[in-house]
């Protein structure tokens, strides 16, 4: 599935880690990343490169100004290679139009040369006003402890103290998703005094989907042992979690997850 323009550069693209097409959808990049590193170990090298290939391509913009330099790049090579065959002797010259040197179109340059100047205009107004990467990395690992932490009580319950269960999940929550915590909990509440339900998470890995300064992406894999009356020995759902985590003041909150079933 790999690219023309990404095999004609030496370094491979991050569309070549995820092995997805220039013109690939967010969710079709998605479903890729969540497919390659479902098996991963979280200390696995891989297991970090394909994270940042999905940081890339996931994000709007840095995909926008990643694929300009990628393009920039694949015309600065082919005129260095017209650039060469021009200044070769003439003896001996083929008239093969196979060898002929590949000439770039001027619309193509004029193309290339706006996005180029969108980009390091763009670049600059980042440069004047973002957060270092350095507070942007340090950030980003506080909100993925923070995620770790807070899934634990947000996914787990028991019957006998649903009440308790919710108070303690709540204080991991921003003020508006915990308005829709509470409309789910209710859900539980109806069922599991019923049913007799017992539910314990793990965090099993955990990875960013996208960094930030005060809202990051993390995904999480979660082991949900589970108990009721009709099942004296624990049943392991595995699931994975997308949860946005926000910063309010000095604490990093969840502020939304989403839920569904890991691969394999």
């Amino acid at each position: 599935m790999t690219n023309t323009l990404s095999r004609s550069l030496a370094t491979p693209s991050w569309y070549d880690v995820l092995d997805v097409d220039l013109g690939a959808s967010e969710t079709e990049v998605r479903v890729a990343w969540k497919a390659a590193i479902a098996d991963l170990d979280p200390a696995d090298r891989r297991f970090r490169l394909l994270n940042q290939a999905a940081e890339v391509l996931l994000d709007r913009d840095r995909r926008a100004a990643y694929d300009a330099e990628r393009l920039t790049a694949e015309l600065d090579a082919h005129q260095d290679e017209s650039a060469a065959v021009e200044s070769a002797p003439a003896s001996g010259a083929s008239a093969d139009p196979a060898t002929a040197p590949w000439l770039v179109p001027g619309w193509l340059l004029v193309t290339v040369a706006a996005m180029a100047a969108l980009v390091v205009g763009a670049c600059a107004i980042v440069a004047a006003t973002a957060p270092s990467d350095a507070s942007i990395a340090d950030a980003t690992r506080e909100a993925q402890s923070s995620a770790e932490r807070a899934i634990v009580p947000i996914l787990s319950y028991g019957a006998a103290h649903l009440d308790e269960d919710q108070r303690a999940a709540e204080g991991y929550l921003t003020a508006d998703y915990r308005q829709e915590y509470a409309k789910l909990f209710e859900v539980i509440k109806a069922n599991a005094p019923e049913t007799g339900t017992k539910v314990s998470a793990e965090v099993v890995a955990s990875g960013i989907v996208r960094p930030g300064e005060d809202r990051v992406a993390v995904l999480i894999f979660v082991n949900r042992p589970t108990t009721n009356k009709q099942l004296e020995e624990p049943v392991v759902y595995k699931d994975q979690v997308t949860v946005t985590m926000q910063k309010v003041g000095d604490d990093w909150l969840v502020d939304d997850l989403v839920t569904s079933p890991a691969a394999g």
